[in-house]
């Protein structure tokens, strides 16, 4: 990882380099996210993970973990957007 960087591989296997939005915490459950993006302006997708401290990633699947990523993100965004 360099800076706010990261290199993912896709589904085809070729590496892709995206952008660390942010990480968090769900300290209740001893839960590590990170929510990254594509740094293309064109491409708002953004990706939910869990890792752990070796850094391994496990995309969020379940709709607990999603919800509180998505509730994270609004926030995060909400004051990206309102300075």
């Amino acid at each position: 990882m360099v800076d706010n960087r990261i290199t993912l591989s896709d589904e085809n296997g070729q590496e892709v380099e995206m952008e660390i939005l942010l990480t968090f915490d769900d300290e209740e459950h001893g839960v590590h996210y990170v929510l990254i993006s594509s740094p293309d302006p064109e491409d708002d997708t953004v990706l939910a993970y869990r890792y752990d401290e070796e850094g391994n990633l496990d995309p969020v699947t379940d709709p607990e973990g999603f919800e509180m990523c998505n509730q994270v993100l609004n926030a995060y965004l909400g004051e990206v957007n309102h300075g």
